[in-house]
């Protein structure tokens, strides 16, 4: 089969930091990432699934992989050589298309009894993520076993996969992952959200996203959204946005929002809970600026090795909150669902809220219908123009897009 293929090659991806430093998405070009033919993987056991990539999207955390960014953390527990692709939706041999909920919890490693947190649903706790059935890997897309979405074929086990509805597009199912993920940190913040100020930093897929989620699933008395540039901007407030500033503009609008008082570079007061969409060093800073005294901050874009003071964490008593992928909600998550419940495994369910806890893509199905996210797919590459795609994601701000994706329905198996 044909799959952009990831080797563990330390001089290439040396090679791509610099690359990527000089220019987002450059490490392409010389990454260990190149276009083959692969045997396609086999199935680990009982349960699982050949499926067929129809649309792949390219996530933040793939680029920081190519470009040669993201952290030594991860060593341990991603397997090579991998095949990318995390944000998938292809065609199971019965004929039916289904989304793919990438982690690999205990669940799909074969692993009984499970770990506590994967017994209670929360595979993106799992303490197993290195052993069982399979080789170590997070997610679906890191792991050599299990083959990814950047190709013409991967395996999947029956608890990752979500039936999609025969009326939801493409588009609008390759959304389902990264509006799982902005959900699940909306939600991890959903006590101190009622009535309250709240940041979105960052305006990309996965903040466009929160902010559609919060209007969804919370009651916040204020959002504003800060956005870099102006795409982003009209579709931060098309989506609920109530205010939507450039970043320069961030801490002058929360002073106004919260009516603060400024003290040096940073605020008296500010937001009750900031969502940081970004990850980077700049916007962990500026968490810490905008947020105010014994408040929230909910790091939802990917970090990497940063240098920050924690000096106003520790004065003023925030909470700093990791939020990484999805599991089961609380039942009282969706009380604002208005939707029809074609996101569940069997596209039934009534979307009211009020039947206990659900699982976080079962809403982001009703979200991406919603708010019509599958307008954020912004383009659609061929395998073969990888290069031009990765280039296209990493700078898709600046060129006026927000997610890009990989169209496989034109490739041929080989």
């Amino acid at each position: 089969m044909r799959a952009l293929l990831f080797e563990r090659k330390l001089p290439r991806y040396a090679a791509a930091r610099v690359a990527g430093t000089l220019s987002p998405g450059f490490g392409a070009w010389v990454a260990p990432l190149s276009l083959t033919d692969v045997d396609e993987p086999d199935l680990p056991g009982p349960g699982w699934h050949r499926l067929r990539p129809r649309l792949a999207g390219i996530c933040g955390s793939d680029l920081a992989t190519i470009d040669g960014k993201s952290s030594r953390y991860f060593e341990p527990v991603v397997s090579f050589p991998f095949v990318p692709g995390h944000e998938v939706v292809g065609d199971l041999a019965d004929g039916t298309r289904a989304v793919v909920e990438p982690v690999l919890g205990c669940a799909v490693r074969g692993i009984d009894p499970p770990c506590p947190a994967c017994a209670t649903g929360r595979a993106d706790c799992c303490e197993r993520i290195a052993f069982g059935d399979i080789e170590p890997g997070m997610q679906t897309g890191y792991c050599s076993d299990t083959g990814g979405g950047w190709s013409t074929g991967l395996v999947a086990h029956e608890s990752q996969l979500h039936r999609v509805p025969g009326g939801v597009s493409d588009e609008a199912a390759v959304m389902v992952e990264p509006a799982a993920c902005a959900i699940h940190g909306v939600l991890s913040a959903a006590g101190t959200l009622a009535g309250g100020t709240v940041v979105v930093l960052g305006a990309g897929t996965l903040g466009l996203c929160a902010v559609a989620a919060l209007r969804r699933y919370n009651t916040p008395g204020t959002v504003l959204a800060v956005a870099k540039y102006p795409e982003q901007r009209d579709f931060a407030a098309d989506l609920g946005a109530d205010v939507v500033v450039e970043p320069q503009e961030a801490r002058r609008a929360v002073r106004r929002a919260t009516q603060s008082l400024r003290v040096g570079g940073r605020l008296s007061g500010g937001a009750d809970v900031v969502i940081d969409c970004v990850g980077s060093e700049a916007s962990v800073a500026e968490d810490l600026a905008v947020v105010r005294p014994g408040g929230l901050v909910v790091l939802l874009g990917m970090p990497a090795t940063i240098s920050v003071d924690l000096t106003p964490l520790w004065q003023r008593q925030i909470t700093l909150r990791g939020s990484y992928a999805y599991g089961v909600e609380p039942g009282d998550g969706a009380r604002n669902g208005t939707g029809d419940g074609t996101g569940t495994g069997d596209g039934t369910g009534d979307g009211t809220g009020d039947a206990g806890p659900r699982r976080t893509f079962d809403l982001a199905f009703d979200l991406v219908a919603d708010a019509r996210l599958d307008r954020l797919v912004s383009a659609l590459y061929p395998l073969d123009r990888y290069r031009e795609a990765i280039d296209h994601a990493a700078n898709a701000g600046r060129r006026g897009a927000v997610k890009v994706a990989f169209d496989l329905r034109g490739e041929k198996r080989r």
